[in-house]
């Protein structure tokens, strides 16, 4: 069996409500970075087949067709197909239902969601999936909080301020590894995270892989994040 997956699911079907306006006219992973020239979802895919994946599996809903006809018309670096829901199926039935488009069914496979902006190695989550012979491994990422933090003393005084500190949680960072039989375990329809994590981390086979110190990570949710991403990007290309 494959250590390293060659094939992902992209979960893109996502309505983007916090994005408008710049959602009105396409769907969330079409979203340029700013300074990129390149939607989301470019930047996904070029990272996949830059980890090794040849065969992507795109799941559309909201505004299908800009997406896919972006998809058509792009020189990509590996092969995609697109699937549309003809009813919705919840998060996890969606899933299960774009995996049964993976060419190799019977081997590990990636998913990602399509609002997701991150860079590090998927071959080392996969070597860490493989290791713990886990069903499914989810990356956890520790973003930052968007707010200053106030440090006090046991009797109330302020002792410090931080800006934006990272979070004392980790988050599930919606990138995964799934082995070939997590696809049977998925419902029909429905939402896998409430159903089939919480079993499989209850058999201990759910594992966790934490990205990389330094490790670029970010979901694009609101305007602002696409800002964030842009100065990101170019702190990045100065130094």
């Amino acid at each position: 069996m494959q250590t390293s997956p060659t094939q992902a699911v992209v979960l893109a079907g996502g309505q983007g409500s916090r994005l408008r306006p710049y959602t009105d006219d396409r769907p969330k992973p079409m979203v340029e970075i700013p300074g990129t020239g390149t939607p989301i979802i470019g930047h996904q895919l070029s990272w996949l087949a830059s980890e090794g994946v040849t065969d992507a599996v795109v799941s559309c809903g909201h505004l299908a067709e800009v997406l896919q006809d972006w998809l058509r018309d792009a020189d990509l670096p590996l092969r995609v197909t697109t699937v549309v829901e003809s009813e919705p199926l919840g998060r996890g039935g969606g899933l299960k239902y774009a995996a049964a488009h993976l060419p190799e069914p019977e081997q590990p496979w990636y998913a990602t969601n399509g609002d997701i902006w991150t860079r590090f190695s998927l071959r080392e989550m996969a070597a860490f999936h493989a290791e713990r012979d886990a069903t499914a491994t989810l990356a956890l990422a520790r973003p930052r909080i968007p707010w200053g933090a106030v440090e006090t003393d046991a009797f109330g005084h302020i002792t410090d301020f931080i800006e934006a500190p990272p979070s004392p949680y980790l988050i599930n960072a919606g990138v995964y590894v799934f082995s070939a039989d997590f696809t049977e375990q998925l419902p029909e329809r429905g939402d896998h995270e409430r159903t089939t994590f919480p079993r499989l981390a209850r058999e201990r086979r759910l594992a966790g892989f934490p990205l990389p110190q330094g490790a670029y990570w970010r979901a694009i949710d609101t305007a602002k994040d696409l800002t964030e991403a842009a100065k990101e990007l170019a702190g990045t290309r100065a130094t």
